[in-house]
């Protein structure tokens, strides 16, 4: 209990530290502004082991591409949003559009020029997805989605949505399967959090080349969810 506080203490600090700074260094370029925020997430993953003893080990590094890619993974815990900035090359990720208003942490984020979308309207949604995931691609930046679209209690599954496919399919950039036991340590909606070392596995690329978007998505479900039977 008293490591759980003393991290939650030290993140949300961070956080307002972080968010003020993301206001001051907006007019920087993305590149640059995203290098300084990066800052936050080696914090946390930091003070996470001090407080709580969570670490993490990684298995598949050597199937990171030297380009562009789409990251999808599974989701258990916040742990991943925060460490994936530590491991794979910049990135935007996949968000509802709702985050932006929250004050000073909202403007942060968009400072790193996410992917939002109204998960209302669907149509318009998948469609802002490709448009700007296509975009941000073309620049050079990884796009990370969360197909099960929401955190998953260890042992279930969510039904794969098919919008990170669907970019692949559209976009021709490759996709990086990966999963995460996240949730075993760093339980959803629970403050204490239980130590121990989190398992990380990255999954061979899939090339989307003369595959449509459910040929592809069935791939990735298939990949992550046997890894984490292993697991």
């Amino acid at each position: 209990m008293l490591g759980s506080l003393l991290f939650i203490i030290g993140q949300v600090l961070a956080t307002l530290i972080f968010a003020i700074l993301a206001l001051l260094i907006f007019p920087l370029p993305f590149r640059y502004r995203y290098t300084i925020m990066t800052g936050w997430a080696r914090f946390v993953v930091w003070w996470l082991e001090k407080t709580c003893h969570i670490t993490y080990e990684i298995e598949g590094l050597e199937n990171i591409p030297s380009g562009a890619a789409i990251l999808l993974s599974k989701h258990q815990s916040a742990f991943e949003t925060i460490v994936f900035q530590k491991i794979f090359p910049i990135q935007v990720f996949l968000l509802k559009r709702e985050l932006f208003f929250i004050p000073l942490f909202g403007w942060a984020l968009a400072s790193l020029e996410p992917i939002a979308i109204n998960r209302n309207k669907r149509h318009q949604a998948m469609q802002e997805l490709i448009k700007q995931g296509t975009e941000r691609l073309s620049r050079g930046l990884w796009v990370v989605i969360y197909p099960e679209g929401t955190r998953v209690v260890p042992g279930k599954r969510e039904r794969y949505r098919v919008g990170g496919a669907l970019l692949a399919e559209k976009s021709g950039y490759p996709i990086v399967p990966v999963a995460i036991n996240s949730g075993k340590f760093w339980p959803r909606n629970s403050l204490i959090k239980k130590q121990g070392t989190i398992k990380i596995v990255i999954g061979p690329v899939i090339d989307p080349k003369d595959k449509d978007y459910k040929e592809i998505n069935q791939l990735v479900e298939e990949w992550i969810e046997g890894e984490m039977l292993k697991m």
